[in-house]
């Protein structure tokens, strides 16, 4: 007999912080969301600075995070959820109203695991927490291999000097990455998932991921969205034109 994720008796439902301006939009969400069996929402926040709140209260495995915001944006609570070691197991997906910005970039740096247009359908949205929950990196193929890449490679409007002194870093940290981690690391950059590089380094995807947590480890990443931008400001991937 087949036996599907939500048939385990000890999975916890996904807890999700809603945070947008928009009380409906928030009110829809809440609805999606406490309709699925493997999730529910553990709050609601209007602005940045409640949502850094809750999550120190509620403590929740995901917070769909709006990055416009009056008072303290998503970019600011952003931050200061990613730089709370209390808050090292909170995932930020955040909300933004086109694919591709430069809020996204920044949104990343700041500690993002992804991002998702709020014209995403219902199913999209569902699996966006899903996949953040699981501590995937949540970035489509148009993000990883469109303008992010570029945004992020030329500094994505950080000075040339904070640019340069941020890939200084990185390339220092990177030199602790086995030639197998940064191999790994380079498919990550490009999007694929454990089994897709698993299938292009004929290995088995727990060895992948194994690798995957040993480079987050070692670079100081929360997750994998971080080991892309990771890649991407140390120059070990460059973005290529297509």
């Amino acid at each position: 007999m087949d036996h599907t994720a939500t048939d385990l008796p000890s999975a916890a439902p996904v807890r999700v912080l809603l945070v947008d301006d928009q009380a409906l939009l928030r009110s829809a969400f809440k609805v999606l969301v406490d309709s699925e069996p493997d999730m529910e929402v553990v709050g609601e926040a209007s602005d940045g600075a409640q949502a850094v709140e809750l999550a120190r209260r509620t403590r929740p495995d995901v917070v769909l995070m709006d990055i416009r915001m009056p008072g303290t944006d998503g970019l600011a609570a952003t931050r200061m959820i990613s730089a709370d070691p209390e808050l090292a197991d909170v995932r930020v997906v955040m909300l933004t109203t086109f694919e591709v910005d430069e809020y996204v970039v920044s949104a990343l740096r700041a500690g993002a695991s992804g991002f998702l247009g709020k014209g995403a359908e219902p199913d999209e949205l569902l699996n966006a927490i899903r996949v953040a929950a699981a501590g995937e990196a949540l970035l489509s193929p148009a993000a990883t291999k469109g303008l992010i890449a570029t945004f992020l490679a030329q500094g994505g409007g950080v000075d040339p000097a904070t640019a340069a002194a941020t890939a200084g870093s990185h390339a220092q940290r990177l030199a602790a990455l086995t030639v197998r981690e940064r191999e790994v690391l380079v498919h990550v950059a490009a999007g694929l998932s454990n089994d897709g590089i698993a299938g292009r380094l004929e290995v088995s995807p727990l060895t992948v991921k194994t690798h995957v947590n040993r480079a987050m480890a070692k670079l100081g990443a929360r997750d994998r969205a971080q080991l892309v931008v990771i890649a991407y400001e140390s120059g070990l991937v460059r973005p290529r034109a297509e």
